[in-house]
């Protein structure tokens, strides 16, 4: 592993543990002014820029604050040269309720993360948090059958 995946990895158990924590301070630091975010609820079409993802977190730590478990189980990173100053990581997280991870023991929530290094520092320019739907509407079946064939 190199020096800049330790680096981006340190980065992002922080962030992890900020928001598990209701942090917001945490949770804002290393995110780029101008980050996209596509979170689980709406908008569709994400949130943009550092003050629309700041407003997205207060009811997660409400959430959180009620006993919900928000933990990486895996994380890989990806760090570019010199010359690219772009890494991008993806993780695995128990995030639920107890009552909710006991239901559904094998759920997690995905999370992808595409940064850029500014003035040599790694921020998050991308974030991408998603969960597998137990049940497929009509258009997710239409694209799966067309991948199976």
């Amino acid at each position: 592993m190199t020096a800049d995946e330790d680096q981006i990895r340190i980065m992002i158990e922080r962030w992890a543990a900020a928001a598990h924590a209701g942090d917001m301070d945490g949770v804002l630091a290393d995110h780029a002014a101008d980050i996209v975010m596509f979170d689980v609820p709406p908008p569709e079409d994400g949130v943009r820029g550092l003050d629309a993802y700041r407003d997205t977190w207060p009811d997660f730590f409400r959430w959180q604050a009620d006993g919900a478990v928000f933990e990486i189980e895996s994380l890989e990173v990806t760090a570019g040269n010199d010359v690219t100053d772009v890494a991008f990581a993806h993780a695995l997280l128990h995030c639920g309720t107890p009552e909710e991870l006991t239901e559904h023991p094998d759920r997690r929530l995905r999370l992808t993360l595409g940064l850029r290094k500014q003035h040599g520092r790694w921020m998050v320019a991308h974030e991408h948090h998603s969960f597998t739907h137990p049940t497929e509407t009509t258009a997710e079946a239409e694209v799966r059958a067309v991948h199976q064939r």
